[in-house]
């Protein structure tokens, strides 16, 4: 991959939302493929892809469109064994370049410090801790970055876009398959013979950290598995 172009290493960070808006708009209705090969293209070096394993398609496509994508995978240290699993498949046998990103603490120093099972006391803060701070630094290099956010994921993602703007970062955010429904995911994987992490034979929809995600039943929200029971929807990632 080469660096980003120069008109939009030059752009200041007024010119690059505004730059990241237009795209967006111009991009509405383009494939994911097409969207990922415009921000190759654009962003070279600059261009970060954030991944956990529960978006495949999302790493399917970006080897495709831009070999040699920078991939980063956050190991919160809950992960599921199939998970881990997933991510070495494609840091193995696909064609991007997978950096995988720690907490600052393991889990037995966390424990340590704020008590065993803090994801049951106070998911936020492990959320905040083991995703939302490695992932800080994971794209603290680059310009842009990318996410497997699709807009019927949840009601808290119907808005989004797919190219924009991240005021929290100021960095260019891409969601190629946003506009995608769960018969276009399907259907590519078909398509494609797409590697899928193991849980989603048994029944997660989505995948998150072990002691927070369950299996869904059929007709629930896909997200439901996720801090059931709870009031929390997201991560902190996104928000």
């Amino acid at each position: 991959m080469s660096t980003a172009t120069p008109a939009v290493a030059d752009l200041t960070p007024d010119e690059l939302r505004a730059f990241a808006e237009q795209a967006g708009r111009d991009l509405e209705g383009a494939h994911p493929s097409e969207i990922l090969a415009w921000a190759g293209r654009t962003f070279g070096d600059d261009l970060v892809v954030a991944s956990s394993m529960g978006d495949e398609v999302l790493v399917d496509l970006v080897a495709k469109a831009i070999p040699g994508a920078n991939v980063i995978f956050l190991d919160t240290g809950y992960h599921f064994a199939e998970t881990i699993g997933t991510r070495d498949y494609y840091a193995d046998f696909t064609d991007i370049r997978l950096r995988t990103i720690l907490p600052l603490r393991t889990v037995a120093e966390q424990d340590a410090e704020h008590g065993p099972r803090l994801h049951d006391r106070d998911p936020n803060l492990c959320c905040a801790l083991r995703k939302v701070e490695p992932l800080e630094r994971g794209l603290a290099p680059y310009t842009a970055w990318v996410t497997g956010m699709r807009r019927e994921d949840a009601p808290t993602r119907t808005d989004i876009t797919i190219v924009g703007w991240d005021a929290k970062r100021a960095k260019v955010k891409l969601n190629p398959i946003a506009a995608w429904s769960q018969a276009d995911v399907d259907a590519y994987v078909a398509e494609h013979h797409v590697v899928l992490n193991p849980l989603r034979q048994a029944g997660y929809t989505s995948i998150g950290c072990a002691p927070c995600t369950r299996a869904t039943a059929p007709g629930e929200d896909p997200r439901a598995g996720r801090w059931s029971g709870t009031s929390k929807t997201e991560c902190g990632l996104h928000t």
